[in-house]
């Protein structure tokens, strides 16, 4: 099974996420969070499951979705996949996936 990295930068992201819908709700925040995780988990047995990510051409980016979340990820090989960042669908994701 591949094994998934959460890079510094993914963990950041979790973190702001969670601490902007505590702001309002703990346990929505608590509950998103984990969601993600969730869904982030299915590339160990599905690796390809995203979409390329087009305006990245150095690497293959792929983006899976949670509700309005992007998940970002690359599958280094058959058995480590980083996951780079989780992104608000209003955030311009060129700016951050270079």
């Amino acid at each position: 099974m591949v094994e998934l990295y959460w890079t510094e930068e993914a963990r950041h992201c979790l973190q702001e996420i969670h601490a902007y819908i505590a702001q309002d709700n703990k346990v929505a925040a608590k509950n998103v969070v984990k969601s993600i995780q969730k869904k982030a988990r299915l590339l160990r047995q599905f690796p390809k499951l995203g979409a390329v990510y087009p305006e990245v051409t150095k690497r293959e980016v792929r983006i899976i979705y949670y509700t309005h979340y992007r998940i970002a990820y690359l599958v280094v090989n058959e058995q480590r996949i980083d996951i780079i960042g989780i992104f608000h669908g209003a955030m311009e994701l060129r700016k951050y996936l270079r």
